[in-house]
Formats: C-alpha cells, sequence, structure tokens
C-alpha cells in the first residue's frame, strides 16, 4: 500500500497571535463552539496520552466532560492502564484532532484525580446501562471471550437490576475522574504549503505568555 501520495492541501484560514483569547481555556472553549457547530463528530473526543515511570508512553481516545479555569475533565477507571499510569506518573497530554477543520489543539499537564462528589454526580448523570458496565468491565485486563463479558454484564444486571429497572447503581471503587491542569496548550491551524498556525500558551506565573512556533 503505497501512502505517499496521500495528502490533502490545508487552507480553510490562518490563525495570529491578536486571534486569541486572553487565556487558553477562554481560547479552546471558542474553538469547541464552532468544532460543534460545523457538525463535527464528538467534538469532545480526545486522545490521552500518558507515560510509564521508565517513559514507556500510551495513548487512547476518551471523551472531554468538562472544562473550566481548573482544567480539563475526563472520567475513567482508576485500576485501568491510564489510570495506573497517571498514579505513577501524573504528567500527561491531550490531543482534539478537528480534522474537518483543519485544525487540532494540544494540551500538556498534570492529572489530579476529581473527589468524591463530583465523580459521583456525573456518574449518576450517565445512561445506567454505563452505570452497569462500568462495574461489569475490569478495564485493561485480560478477559477470557465476549462471552464472558456478557456473563459479568448479566450478574451486575441481576445484583443491581437491568437497565429499565428502579434503584441507584452505586459507584465502583475504582471509578473515578481527572482533571488535567495544563501547563501548555497549542491551537494549530492549517495552512497552505505546509506552513502552519502553531500558536502556544504557557503559563507564566498567575497568567499566561504566548508564543508563535514554527510549523
Amino acid at each position: 500500500m503505497d501512502l505517499t501520495s496521500l495528502r490533502e492541501e490545508y487552507g480553510r484560514g490562518g490563525l495570529d497571535l491578536p486571534d486569541l483569547a486572553a487565556d487558553p481555556v477562554t481560547m479552546f472553549e471558542r474553538w469547541f463552539e464552532q468544532a460543534a457547530a460545523a457538525g463535527v463528530h464528538e467534538p469532545n473526543a480526545m486522545v490521552l496520552a500518558t507515560a510509564t515511570p521508565t517513559c514507556v508512553p500510551s495513548s487512547r481516545m476518551v471523551l472531554l466532560k468538562g472544562v473550566g479555569e481548573d482544567g480539563f475533565v475526563f472520567f475513567t477507571n482508576h485500576a485501568s492502564r491510564k489510570g495506573g499510569e497517571l498514579a505513577s506518573n501524573p504528567r500527561c497530554a491531550l490531543l482534539f484532532p478537528w480534522h474537518p477543520l483543519e485544525r487540532q489543539v494540544r494540551v500538556e499537564g498534570t492529572a489530579v484525580r476529581l473527589d468524591a462528589e463530583r465523580v459521583e454526580a456525573y456518574f449518576h448523570s450517565r445512561p445506567r446501562g454505563a452505570q452497569l458496565g462500568a462495574w461489569a468491565s475490569a478495564q485493561s485486563q485480560p478477559v477470557y471471550s465476549r462471552a464472558a463479558l456478557a456473563a459479568s454484564y448479566a450478574s451486575v444486571q441481576e445484583r443491581f437490576g437491568a437497565e429499565d429497572a428502579d434503584g441507584e447503581v452505586p459507584v465502583p471503587p475504582d471509578w473515578g475522574g481527572y482533571r488535567v491542569v495544563p501547563e501548555a496548550v497549542e491551537f494549530w491551524q492549517g495552512r497552505p504549503g505546509r506552513m502552519h498556525d502553531r500558536l502556544v500558551y504557557r503559563r507564566d506565573g498567575d497568567g499566561w505568555a504566548t508564543e508563535r512556533l514554527a510549523p
């Protein structure tokens, strides 16, 4: 399979320092709203990159479930691979790939666990099937077969009630969330000739400094 000629010329827009908001969260929210309005599929889907203490990297897609001055929020199983890596090395990176707009946003920062109150509030806002699934799956652990997963889910249904049952499903003990506190946030806009715009915010005391990077 020859991929050498597979390319697109970018030219939907540009980005300059005067275009930036005063802080990266405000700028991110502006771009996120534009991605959602443009019909980008799951604009809150992001690549989360983590690494072990010995610098072995891994990445996967997760969903952004909150953003504000305190950072970028997502939820997962603390006993998963990413949870284990964040426990030993909280430094991580996020990537939002908004291809239809020829844009991406890159975030580098530190993950901090969310408090139990916030985790419980979000967990109980999820569809009941997803709540049951959080109990049924030992995330990232080997599983014998799809039938074994189905049997585990059926066991959880028997314990807490099926999707249409009443009664609250408790939060699993290993399930929770993280807030990624950003240290750097880069906004990337594709340009013709691969002369892309790359503008980055970096923490500077209590504020942010901005600069342009070469593509």
